[in-house]
């Protein structure tokens, strides 16, 4: 795989994910911006939270993402009784009597963590650090997970009961929370249409592992103007009640804004959304494409914005409002 120039590449890019939506559309019925979403998150080497009723496809759409990517993948169901080990592995004895360490389900390229808000913090922790280092520690001997690795962890939301709610800090390791919607009704004909005939088609692999590692580091590479990164961090600071940089509406329904995470993932999401759009290098629309995957799980209402009926997206929604 050679390219003349990152510009080449970045063509070759665009083509490329062209052709991943459309192998992953001859699966998946709409749901267009959630895949883009989910897309833009592992070339951003990001992670992604999806919220979504029971049935709407979330463990079909990533395993078939996975096969389209020619990477691995695991399937965890988080329940109460889950335990660490049974995410990251154990050590076990042998016939020898030695200790043989037995890798669980996150090793693998892709994992889909099924309600993860079902199960304690320490299982929960287990998974997050696995995201945040890209390696696990078992009795004192590291273990590093193999590239690129993403996690995609799902949350019912209409179910509260017997429910771990993840923390706001365990939350914005998170790059995407990405909200999943019922189909439109001629969406929902043609899932039923697809799912209760013979068995449908399989996606085709368009991209290897060596080319998906490859655009990773070329979106980093992408040049980003001065203005595009003072527009990411002044977007990032407006949410931060009472602070020099606040905006109206975070003073008056905020009570914690995001942090400067927010505004590193804005820039690389901005990257690869530019990307994707035959662009080479992003502008202030980009970073406003991404915006709200990324803010709407890193701030936090207080109580006079629920009594108003405000939402999250309302003052995301106002924030972008002003350039």
């Amino acid at each position: 795989m050679q390219y003349k120039s990152d510009v080449e590449a970045l063509d070759a890019f665009g083509e490329k994910y062209k052709q991943l939506t459309d192998e992953i559309a001859k699966v998946i019925v709409g749901q267009q911006d959630v895949v883009k979403s989910i897309v833009i998150s592992i070339f951003s080497k990001g992670h992604g939270l999806l919220v979504g009723v029971p049935g709407l496809a979330k463990t079909l759409m990533v395993n078939t993402i996975a096969k389209a990517l020619g990477l691995s993948y695991s399937r965890i169901q988080f329940t109460p009784d889950l335990m660490p080990s049974d995410i990251i592995g154990a050590e076990i004895l042998d016939k020898e009597r030695n200790f043989k360490f037995i890798r669980g389900p996150v090793f693998a390229n892709i994992i889909l963590a099924d309600e993860i808000n079902r199960t304690p913090p320490k299982t929960q922790s287990a998974l997050l650090e696995a995201m945040q280092e890209k390696a696990i520690t078992v009795a004192g001997q590291r273990y590093e997970l193999q590239e690129p690795f993403f996690v995609l962890a799902t949350q019912n939301p209409i179910e509260q009961e017997g429910t771990y709610p993840l923390p706001e800090a365990q939350l914005d390791r998170f790059m995407f929370n990405i909200w999943l919607d019922y189909p439109s009704f001629n969406e929902e004909v043609n899932v039923v249409k697809n799912t209760t005939a013979e068995a449908g088609a399989e996606p085709n692999i368009i991209l290897q592992q060596n080319e998906i590692l490859y655009f990773q580091d070329l979106i980093r590479r992408i040049p980003v103007p001065d203005n595009v990164f003072h527009y990411a961090v002044n977007l990032a600071s407006r949410t931060r009640p009472n602070t020099k940089e606040a905006h109206e509406w975070a003073n008056h329904y905020l009570t914690w804004g995001a942090g400067p995470r927010a505004s590193q993932y804005l820039i690389i999401g901005a990257k690869c959304h530019a990307a994707i759009n035959g662009k080479y290098s992003p502008d202030i629309e980009d970073v406003q494409a991404v915006s709200m995957p990324i803010l709407r799980h890193r701030i936090v209402r207080n109580y006079k914005s629920e009594a108003e009926g405000v939402s999250i997206q309302d003052i995301i929604g106002k924030l972008l409002e002003e350039k």
